[in-house]
């Protein structure tokens, strides 16, 4: 889901309707504007990004209900067409890993998805994976080639077992090299953080005096109890005498007047935490239940991190229907006409993808490569590049006759053939 924000109170966006399709209201804003009421917009895709259903949902709809209900029309539209359980994989980020989405699954659809943190079967995983130090290389997943700006990203994993509602399911430890690099850097925030913290409260118990030891005692167990997460304090009482005024007789030391004590402390990493930190930055958990084998392949740990990593095909769909040169603000005031609106759209969405996955199609059948940008071949054509080879073309209509302005170049007609596009469809739109 991702979240669309519009301006205005939106008080009567169904006027006409005493059950609107959906409600448009605060929520948790995926743009960061929780001042502005919004909606959400739901999609399913197949093959990385070709949507195949999508609808608007209330503003302050749960990702985690949602997929939910995507779930049973999935399982009653898959029956429909004659496909049986195990027959596809429900790929969804951690809100689908809630106690009813994984009771609706059961063993009928196959999933994967990424353990929420907050359970403690992920530390435990991570755990296990890093002490037992047996991973699996799984290299480079990305596609597109890596630049100095963008590096590509290592994976190794590791697969375990764990159990949540009673039930076992398949568990794979992924560690990732940009992963760990970003948290690396939130990792030293955080103990520079904690350090600075515990070193003001050390800072203030050395400035303070007690008159008598049972006091300063006391004051050392209270701050022995701020030790951080990753670090801890050493620290003692000590004494602290207090001498008479005047200089001591030749030969005799300093004579006491009255004795007084404090603390002595200093704060200390505690590097084995810190090193266990350090290890676990990189990692995270895919949950599945896939089995072994599917669909006669072998199903392991990389193969089921290269189907999670594809959802970010969506994203991309995201991006093309939030693009604000295709989608501007709203200016529609029902809600039944902004569905309308988003049908329109996801169907603009799904052409668009279309010819992006014919175009691949093609090249990954022939072995051919397509003309890029700047005068360079590519395999991974787009329909964005395809839209800027033919936006100079013109259509010349005279009488019944359509002719046009100039002929189509080389680059547009190699495009037309991985379409399979007759090069007269211009000015004969019904050939044949």
């Amino acid at each position: 889901t991702t979240s669309i924000s519009v301006f205005g109170e939106y008080d009567l966006c169904s006027k006409d309707a005493s059950n609107p399709p959906f409600v448009i209201d605060h929520g948790h804003s995926k743009d960061r504007r929780p001042d502005l009421k919004q909606f959400l917009i739901s999609m399913l895709c197949v093959d990385r990004n070709i949507p195949i259903f999508g609808k608007p949902e209330d503003g302050n709809g749960s990702d985690k209900r949602i997929n939910n209900e995507t779930l049973s029309m999935v399982s009653k539209h898959m029956a429909t067409h004659g496909l049986n359980p195990g027959a596809f994989i429900y790929i969804a980020d951690s809100a689908l890993i809630t106690e009813a989405n994984l009771v609706k699954m059961g063993d009928d659809i196959q999933f994967i998805s990424r353990l929420p943190a907050t359970y403690n079967e992920c530390g435990r995983a991570i755990k296990e994976a890093i002490d037992k130090d047996d991973w699996e290389d799984a290299g480079v997943l990305a596609i597109t080639e890596p630049t100095a700006k963008r590096p590509a990203a290592f994976y190794k994993t590791y697969e375990t077992e764990v159990v949540l509602y009673g039930r076992k399911y398949r568990a794979v430890v992924v560690h990732s090299s940009s992963h760990d690099k970003r948290r690396q850097k939130k990792i030293e925030r955080e103990l520079k953080k904690e350090r600075k913290q515990l070193e003001r409260k050390v800072n203030e118990a050395l400035k303070t005096e007690y008159f008598c030891q049972a006091d300063a005692m006391q004051a050392l167990g209270e701050l022995k109890r701020n030790n951080g997460i990753y670090h801890r304090l050493q620290a003692e009482t000590v004494e602290r005498p207090k001498y008479k005024r005047g200089r001591p007789k030749a030969g005799k030391a300093p004579e006491v007047k009255e004795m007084r004590y404090g603390i002595n402390a200093v704060v200390e990493e505690d590097k084995e935490s810190v090193q266990m930190l350090r290890e676990e930055s990189g990692c995270f958990v895919l949950i599945s239940n896939v089995p072994e084998t599917f669909g006669g392949e072998p199903y392991g740990g990389k193969t089921i991190l290269s189907a999670y990593k594809d959802q970010h095909g969506i994203e991309q769909n995201f991006g093309f229907l939030k693009d604000p040169v295709i989608v501007n603000s709203i200016f529609l005031e029902k809600a039944e006409r902004i569905e309308v609106l988003g049908l329109i759209f996801l169907l603009a969405l799904l052409i668009w993808r279309l010819i992006e996955h014919s175009m691949r199609n093609y090249i990954e059948k022939t072995g051919e490569d397509l003309p890029g940008w700047e005068k360079r071949r590519t395999k991974r054509p787009t329909s964005f590049m395809l839209k800027t080879k033919f936006s100079g073309i013109y259509v010349a209509k005279i009488g019944r006759e359509r002719k046009l302005s100039k002929p189509l170049n080389s680059e547009q007609l190699e495009y037309l053939k991985a379409l399979g596009i007759d090069p007269l469809v211009f000015i004969d739109p019904r050939p044949g």
